[in-house]
């Protein structure tokens, strides 16, 4: 995936602006730590003070990873979708693989209890409940997409299921405790800071996988640019090739759910605001370059989420929405059209 040379310049800075926002979100939090400092940690050294290292090392890194990686996966899957469905409203949970996470951690949290079951809610046992909770609706939509030749009919179809799923965490929460009620909340707010590096590697495997397969449909993505029909006049088989990038947004946007939360806003947004830098359509430059849009965007909205010098910590979800939605409606009334 080697950029065209007009866009090494752009691919230059997104590199220095990734490296830049990561440096900044170790470094910024409750308690500043010096990028100096920072850089001596990340390098095999030491900052000087204990505290420093402990809270760089087993706190902030995999925070700061869990934040690119979500940004990656996010993003890389919300342009497959809109490339599948030819639709620039497409995002990466809807098939309904978010819905599913959350039914899944809805009842182990609220279906539990009200059945009078007592159950240890972790974090790790959050994250399988929502694994548990997306895979049955990856092999609902699934089974659909192998039996229905209509894209737009799956769109529809994954809406559906997240309607259902929707309607049945409602229940779940109108019958539930106030405080079983607000530990789903909690959860549905998306949280960054949660994962250990046992479970950061879980999901750098899953999105080093779901990033693979999408690398390997490039050629796919561009010939699905002009509709099904010119791609299947090039040998491409649809039915195979719809299931593969099912299947990898599926990877993507259900793994980052199951450890971070439903994280919104990113996988929607991000490769409009690409389309708008690097002014392309294809798939060789925009896949690279959406990793790295969605990565940067994530750490800044991590970034402030976290309220420098204050012990509070603002839920992931509103800082995704408050501060990128403003960004992609200026972009696009000073653009006055949408590459799509």
């Amino acid at each position: 995936m080697k950029p065209e040379r007009p866009y090494y310049l752009r691919f230059s800075i997104f590199v220095l602006l990734l490296a830049t926002c990561f440096l900044v979100n170790i470094g910024l939090g409750s308690v500043d730590i010096p990028f100096g400092k920072v850089c001596a940690v990340l390098s095999g050294g030491t900052s000087g003070r204990p505290s420093w290292d402990y809270i760089i090392l087993h706190y902030r890194l995999p925070k700061a990873l869990t934040a690119a990686f979500s940004g990656c996966g996010l993003a890389v899957s919300g342009l497959m979708m809109q490339t599948l469905f030819r639709n620039p409203l497409a995002g990466p949970f809807v098939l309904g693989i978010s819905s599913g996470a959350s039914l899944g951690v809805a009842l182990l949290i609220m279906g539990a209890s009200s059945l009078g079951i007592s159950l240890f809610t972790s974090g790790l046992s959050l994250a399988v409940a929502a694994t548990a909770g997306s895979f049955l609706v990856l092999l609902a939509v699934m089974a659909v997409a192998f039996r229905i030749k209509d894209t737009m009919a799956i769109l529809i179809i994954g809406l559906m299921f997240g309607s259902i799923t929707s309607a049945v965490v409602s229940v779940l929460s109108y019958f539930s405790s106030a405080e079983k009620l607000q530990q789903y909340i909690f959860w549905s707010f998306g949280s960054l800071g949660n994962l250990g590096w046992d479970e950061l590697i879980i999901l750098s495997v899953l999105l080093l996988t779901g990033i693979l397969m999408s690398i390997f449909c490039i050629k796919n993505l561009n010939a699905l640019l002009l509709g099904e029909t010119y791609a299947s006049s090039l040998g491409m088989n649809i039915r195979r090739n719809r299931i593969v990038l099912i299947l990898a947004t599926s990877i993507l946007a259900g793994g980052i759910t199951a450890f971070a939360g439903p994280v919104s806003f990113i996988g929607l947004a991000v490769p409009h605001l690409t389309r708008q830098v690097f002014n392309t359509t294809n798939h060789r430059i925009l896949l690279p370059a959406v990793i790295l849009y969605g990565a940067i965007l994530m750490l800044v909205c991590d970034t402030i989420a976290q309220w420098p010098a204050s012990d509070d910590t603002l839920p992931i979800n509103a800082i995704t929405s408050l501060v990128g939605a403003p960004v992609v409606v200026w972009l696009l009334v000073r653009k006055r059209r949408m590459i799509f």
